[in-house]
């Protein structure tokens, strides 16, 4: 990752005069560290490979071991490029996926491989949950809806195919539970991983013995709930062996990494949308209000007082990268021959394309869809071809699909309750012009695009920099995030796009039906 604001090593006067906090974040494909200085800078970025185990179908697991050792990995090199000593970090913060599941017996050691948020195992469990509790009570009382990702109906699963490990459990927590427990020995769930996970009562903000029973385990092997600037604890003495940390440095209570992300970005006011762009296409909102809804996930805001109602699709630059490698490789070698990647090539043929796509639409439901129609059975598909067009025009269609997409989920939040009013567009395919100039023109609303955003790691950073009271600055991480360009939406596109939404929404509903007569 190339960030010009500064990954290089700070002498002097910056070294004296400032505090540095180190951000981590234990995500899925990979651990990455950060090291920031007080008020503005990025020191070092530093990443290390995580591997995701799939042993049948459906499965997602990795090794909280593998974490660690990242981490361990990490530490000392992020010092060595940041020419920082170890004795200058004044305060660390964890982020990470959720809500993994990870599992300890009595002596605090690991009982099986961690179970990913992603993790589709549990579908016959989720149906014996949704028996047991009226899921509109659910809703009102947990903040989100019943579905795979709540941790209940993950063990569950185990006590059903797993009884001597769910027998021997002592601790249930997240990923970045886990990583504040190696650094310093206490055991704790923030606030994201225990509303997502299904144990939150959203009246009281405490940990529910109702619905804790739910998931089948003793009340006591769910920590205590930490807001996530809290102070956890401190660097052990083998924790600092095992990292070079020094012993006594604090650790706050950690963020899920999406929540991270978007504080990072700039998600601060009540309206505030992030649209992010990258592998499956995310929009989360800043509101001041609960309104559960089956629709949408619900997290805390990092910032009191505030909360993020979220939508993830189950694809997004990962469709477009199906269609780079499966339908448009002929278009390789006239994209090497411009110096562009093949994505740069189609963005300009695409640009040259009509809106609309002369007729081709794409309903990018390849993967299934999660928010808001929560259908794993939906499909991908591409309508309207004639010999009259190409891959110019699929790849038009794609871009569109995904606008829709998100109108789709913007339609549903003001539904709810929650009126947005300032859009921001993050991650790798934000720095697509193309893609950027539909998703303007299809919500008729300007787009600020963000560049040289470090991720989730960056807000874990700032997060520590809050708890151990450097700074009561909750906006100033966005002064290390770029502003880039704002995309204006063209308004002659307006009522052809109107009509493209209704056409995505009523083609949607039409599959459905074929779908299910096919049936």
């Amino acid at each position: 990752m190339s960030l010009r604001y500064a990954c290089v090593p700070i002498i002097g006067f910056w070294r004296e005069n400032m505090s540095y906090f180190l951000g981590l974040d234990i995500g899925t494909t990979s651990t990455i560290g950060i090291l920031i200085g007080l008020p503005n800078r990025v020191l070092a970025i530093v990443s290390r490979p995580v591997t995701l185990s799939s042993h049948h179908p459906g499965w997602a697991e990795e090794d909280p071991n593998q974490w660690w050792a990242n981490v361990c990995a990490l530490v000392p090199e992020l010092l060595s490029r940041a020419g920082l000593q170890a004795s200058h970090i004044s305060g660390i913060g964890v982020t990470g996926m959720l809500p993994a599941v990870v599992l300890l017996d009595k002596a605090g050691n690991l009982l099986r491989p961690s179970i990913q948020q992603s993790d589709g195992r549990c579908s016959a469990e989720i149906a014996e949950f949704a028996s047991d509790i009226d899921e509109r009570e659910f809703i009102r009382v947990a903040g989100n809806g019943i579905n795979q990702q709540l941790v209940g109906c993950k063990l569950r699963w185990i006590e059903r195919h797993e009884p001597e490990i769910f027998n021997r459990i002592a601790t249930v927590f997240g990923s970045y539970d886990y990583i504040n427990y190696c650094l310093t020995g206490e055991k704790a769930v923030e606030q994201n991983w225990a509303l997502e996970a299904g144990f939150v009562d959203i009246a009281t903000h405490t940990l529910s013995d109702r619905l804790i029973k739910l998931a089948h385990v003793r009340r006591e092997v769910v920590p205590p709930k930490i807001a996530s600037h809290a102070i956890i604890g401190r660097v052990t003495a083998e924790a600092s062996t095992a990292t070079g940390l020094p012993e006594g440095v604090p650790v706050v209570g950690g963020v899920a990494d999406l929540i991270a992300s978007a504080f990072a970005a700039g998600l601060s006011q009540p309206g505030d949308v992030l649209l992010k762009f990258g592998g499956s296409a995310d929009i989360l909102i800043a509101t001041a209000k609960i309104a559960p809804d089956p629709r949408m996930f619900l997290d805390y805001h990092l910032i009191p007082g505030l909360y993020v109602p979220n939508g993830c699709m189950a694809s997004g630059g990962s469709a477009l990268n199906w269609f780079t490698a499966k339908v448009a490789t002929g278009e390789q070698a006239a994209a090497d021959s411009a110096g562009l990647t093949i994505h740069q090539y189609l963005d300009q043929l695409a640009a040259d394309t009509p809106a609309g796509a002369d007729g081709v639409h794409v309903i990018p439901y390849f993967l299934g869809e999660k928010t808001p129609i929560h259908d794993p059975c939906a499909r991908g598909s591409i309508l309207g071809l004639s010999f009259n067009h190409g891959i110019p025009h699929i790849w038009r269609a794609l871009l569109e699909g995904f606008g829709y997409a998100f109108r789709h989920h913007i339609e549903v939040l003001n539904d709810i309750g929650h009126p947005t009013t300032r859009y921001m567009a993050s991650d790798g395919g934000s720095n697509s012009k193309v893609w950027m100039q539909i998703v303007s023109d299809i919500l008729q609303m300007p787009v600020q695009c963000l560049k040289g955003h470090p991720g989730s790691c960056l807000g874990a950073a700032w997060l520590a920099a809050i708890g151990t009271g450097a700074t009561t600055d909750w906006h100033g991480v966005t002064n290390i995030v770029t502003q880039g360009e704002v995309v204006s939406p063209n308004i002659s596109n307006s009522v052809l796009y109107n009509s493209g939404y209704q056409r995505f929404r009523k083609t949607y509903r039409k599959l459905t039906e074929i779908r299910k007569d096919g049936h």
